[in-house]
């Protein structure tokens, strides 16, 4: 029972607890599996807000942990090992907070096999939410690897035209990097039971004082790490499933996707890469700063390119994730907090033009640019929380885009393990390619001339339960903007404790 109480077990399995009545509902009872699914991922919210309040911001340590010893076989000791820090605990609130936002997003959307559609959201919740509470290696793959699978169901079924090409795109590219990581984690447990040492994670640096791991072999499992990861994020070149994941995936599917999935790539090089291979990270960093800078520039550029509106949103995912890669490797203080609130930012600017291309194009059935036009005069709720959002994703002084974006490039003008302050510079001509790219989908979708879907459809403008899906993203856009202290105050501490161990 003290297992199970718990705070953070209770927080990450508690939607399990919402898949059991599901499970024993009957089919045709949509609504009231809507409200189950929905209920459920508020509280598990409010638990999540619940574990906030024990945590303390100032402690730059691992809190609220839960260590039971799980598979003690042949020398190998592997703990079921869940705690929270200053790194992790943001992306934990998030996952908990754009969950319910996703499902109330789909009362409309989703008609066809809803109970089942909820089953599979709900055990996505526990895959991300164990992703970033755990602390073995071991337990952190088997949740890794379990998202995969609720995920793939997602866009496999309730996707677009094509949505059994990008659901196993999506699963082969996720599964190969992380096959890698698996080996480099066998490897690990192996040093571990050699030199008889605990757990492969919580003692790791005693492999270094023993010298079971050189500093050549630490390369080597940098990047074995640094495949799976990258794949997640994605970083240039290895994007490309995300745009066909993303057009392809039901609203829900995509807010979450962009929202917390990608994040699982970036907190892997945060919580792992980083600290556990110090030495190969700051010798990555260089060329780690030149993909994210490729990224950012490459991202930007295609996302100009693109006639669906959606996939425009998706490319700019790449762009954005290659701004927290630059500011990860910069490894100063700056860029890494900047990074980690930009993962935050993200989620709630990009999550919310997802909701709101989802809620237009339930009603046209279309995302193609070019026939829009003069939406503003017909729905401007519509039209306002799409700018807002839009100015957000671009990066606009006094919402939260900017404060991440801004203290990313002051870390990484600085950086001594990235080298160049070219690596800024270059950068920070993608937040004026998104400024292009985003006002010109905005010109063209708001203003100017009616377009086809204005004179064919009769178009409504959002009601009061799409305004309260997306109004709670829109306050955490100003407030962060606005207000970032608290948020940086949270990470100061965990940040401050990862790069002091830093060999800089």
């Amino acid at each position: 029972m003290e297992f199970l109480l718990q705070p953070l077990t209770l927080l990450t399995f508690f939607p399990i607890l919402g898949v059991l009545v599901i499970l024993f509902m009957n089919s045709e009872m949509k609504n009231a599996i809507r409200w189950v699914a929905l209920v459920t991922s508020l509280l598990t919210f409010g638990i999540s807000l619940w574990v906030f309040s024990m945590f303390s911001a100032s402690n730059p340590d691992l809190q609220l942990e839960a260590k039971y010893p799980w598979i003690h076989v042949a020398g190998w000791n592997i703990y079921y090992y869940l705690a929270v820090d200053g790194l992790s605990v943001l992306l934990v609130l998030l996952t908990a907070f754009l969950t319910p936002i996703s499902i109330l997003s789909t009362w409309t959307a989703v008609e066809e096999r809803v109970k089942d559609f909820m089953l599979f959201f709900l055990l996505l919740e526990v895959g991300m939410t164990g992703v970033f509470l755990a602390q073995d290696l071991f337990l952190f793959y088997i949740f890794w690897e379990f998202t995969l699978v609720p995920m793939y169901f997602l866009i496999g079924i309730w996707g677009g035209p094509r949505r059994v090409y990008a659901a196993i795109k999506f699963f082969l590219y996720t599964m190969a990097g992380s096959i890698l990581m698996l080996l480099a984690i066998i490897y690990l447990g192996i040093k571990a039971d050699t030199f008889n040492l605990p757990t492969m994670l919580v003692r790791l640096p005693d492999l270094y004082a023993t010298g079971a791991i050189t500093a050549g072999t630490q390369m080597f499992l940098f990047l074995a790490f640094t495949a799976a990861f990258a794949i997640k994020v994605p970083m240039w070149p290895l994007h490309s499933w995300l745009p066909d994941a993303h057009v392809e995936a039901p609203t829900a599917g995509s807010v979450i996707l962009a929202g917390v999935l990608l994040k699982m790539g970036t907190y892997g090089f945060l919580r792992f890469n980083i600290p556990l291979f110090p030495n190969a990270a700051i010798q990555a960093a260089p060329w780690i700063a030149l993909f994210a800078t490729i990224g950012i520039i490459y991202g930007a550029a295609v996302s100009f390119a693109q006639a669906d509106v959606k996939k425009l949103v998706a490319y700019s995912s790449v762009s954005h994730l290659g701004f927290v890669m630059l500011g990860l490797f910069a490894l100063n203080a700056e860029g890494v907090a900047g990074a980690i609130l930009q993962m935050v930012n993200h989620g709630l600017s990009t999550g919310a033009l997802f909701l709101l291309i989802g809620m237009i194009y339930e009603q046209t059935h279309t995302r193609e640019i070019k026939v829009y036009g003069g939406l503003w005069k017909i729905t401007p709720i519509f039209g306002t929380i799409m700018l807002i959002a839009s100015l957000s994703s671009m990066g606009l002084p006094g919402l939260n885009g900017f404060v991440g974006e801004f203290t990313i490039l002051l870390g990484a003008f600085g950086s001594k393990a990235i080298g160049s302050p070219w690596f800024a510079g270059i950068s920070a001509i993608g937040v004026i390619m998104a400024a292009i790219y985003i006002l010109y989908m905005f010109q063209k979708v708001f203003l100017g001339p009616a377009g086809e879907v204005t004179h064919h459809h009769e178009l409504k403008d959002l009601n009061w339960r799409e305004i309260l899906t997306v109004v709670p993203l829109v306050i955490f856009m100003f407030w962060i903007g606005l207000y970032p202290k608290p948020f940086f105050d949270i990470l100061a501490p965990a940040v401050e404790k990862l790069l002091s161990a830093l060999p800089l």
